[in-house]
């Protein structure tokens, strides 16, 4: 058990004050544990906002239930794989709580993916159920009958806004920017049907334990074809504490018992914005800024500038992208507390710029899909190093190794090694 006055472990007395060395990873009994709580403490309060629509907790914890109710009246057993395949919409956080909920495993899949890569990817989870946007459903049809779907839920982008805006976005999408090539799958069932369905059936809810799958989360490396990462409950809930502790001070300075608001530029199958936005989201009962297309950078910048966030994840490219963007200089920072960088190596010139432009350090962290995903991070008070991955987070041990496998001294390069209740199954 690592402890701050352990000298095996030389980082923890770099720690900022009052975070622990460890955390519990049972902290829940189950990610649906963490949606219960996490709904019920904040049901009258925005959880998800997107083309100016928010969903509330309390619609969101309705909504994922009919959803699992629904998966469940089609007969989807607790250990089942459900691919999500779609961008940053409301539909996405409803699709991936209510598959939680009836104790399936989400396989989150890249939208942007081809047909042959969602072929390897839905045989090699053993996905049963798909739900998808339609923009992608002919991609689905030329391999559905090589994989083991047996139930295809399809969405239109605009299927959880309110009317008349629903029937107008989806109208635009299909037949004025022609988005939606034409496809057939003669058994699928709308996303919004779905619902419907589980709203008149009732809820079991499934005895799920920290060790139960989660989720699969596909990650390409280095080395060929995607693999999938399985990860469990506890891998989840263990990340979330440790980041839960590494950013609560700071999020308490927030001050004025606001509701904490965060930037959602990263696709929720990216397992960083998973575990960060939707999951640690979940925690702290914050609003997120659901981007779905985070190329278009003047929406971007109006999302902005009507939502002052709080906590900004992202990537080196989006960082640079918006500090280039003459709109987004002028946005009123003075909120934003957290900005963290991860995917991709931070470069030190983006983050001079960044505190320049809005006033708060860009910090560095590093992770992977196989540890859910943060292994380290740079503390925020001030004394992170740019350059650098930073510090292990709490209950999260990390060494280098050299190529004929012993110990790496101090100063000597390596491969990182790591271990914590956060690494894959």
């Amino acid at each position: 058990m690592l402890n701050n006055a352990d000298k095996n472990f030389p980082w923890l007395s770099h720690y900022p004050a009052g975070i622990p060395a460890t955390i519990n990873p049972d902290a829940y009994q189950s990610l649906i544990e963490l949606m219960e709580i996490g709904f019920k403490n904040n049901s009258q309060n925005p959880a998800f906002s997107n083309m100016n629509q928010q969903l509330t907790f309390g619609e969101l914890d309705k909504l994922s239930k009919d959803f699992a109710s629904y998966l469940q009246s089609v007969g989807m057993q607790p250990g089942d794989r459900i691919a999500i395949q779609m961008p940053n919409l409301l539909q996405n956080p409803v699709a991936m709580f209510g598959s939680l909920r009836a104790g399936l495993v989400v396989v989150n899949t890249n939208p942007l993916y081809t047909s042959r890569e969602m072929l390897h990817q839905f045989k090699d989870s053993k996905a049963k159920a798909i739900v998808i946007l339609s923009n992608f459903a002919s991609k689905l049809e030329a391999i559905l009958p090589e994989t083991s779907i047996e139930q295809v839920i399809v969405t239109d982008i605009g299927d959880l806004l309110n009317f008349p805006k629903r029937l107008l976005v989806n109208a635009v999408v299909k037949y004025v920017k022609k988005m939606v090539p034409d496809y057939s799958l003669s058994h699928a069932v709308s996303f919004r049907k779905a619902l419907r369905i589980g709203s008149e059936h009732s809820y079991s809810k499934p005895n799920i334990k920290g060790t139960d799958q989660a989720f699969i989360q596909y990650t390409g490396g280095t080395t060929g074809v995607s693999k999938g990462a399985v990860l469990s409950h506890s891998n989840l809930i263990a990340n979330v504490e440790a980041i839960n502790e590494w950013l609560i001070a700071t999020i308490k300075s927030t001050g004025g018992g606001n509701q904490l608001v965060m930037a959602a530029p990263l696709p929720l199958y990216h397992v960083f914005a998973l575990t960060i936005n939707a999951l640690c989201g979940l925690k702290w009962g914050a609003h997120n800024i659901l981007i779905t297309n985070p190329r278009d950078l003047p929406a971007f910048v109006k999302d902005l500038a009507k939502y002052p966030v709080n906590i900004f994840p992202g990537l080196n490219t989006l960082f640079n992208s918006l500090l280039n963007h003459e709109a987004f200089q002028k946005l009123d920072f003075s909120q934003l507390k957290v900005t963290i960088a991860g995917g991709m190596a931070l470069q030190r010139v983006v983050a001079e710029n960044w505190k320049k432009v809005t006033g708060c350090d860009l910090v560095e962290g590093y992770g992977l899909s196989e540890t859910a995903p943060v292994l380290s991070v740079n503390p925020l008070n001030g004394k992170h190093r740019n350059g650098t991955i930073g510090l292990p987070i709490p209950s999260t041990e990390m060494r280098i190794r050299l190529e004929d496998e012993t110990w790496a001294p101090i100063g000597e390069r390596g491969e990182i090694c790591a271990k914590g209740p956060q690494v894959m199954e």
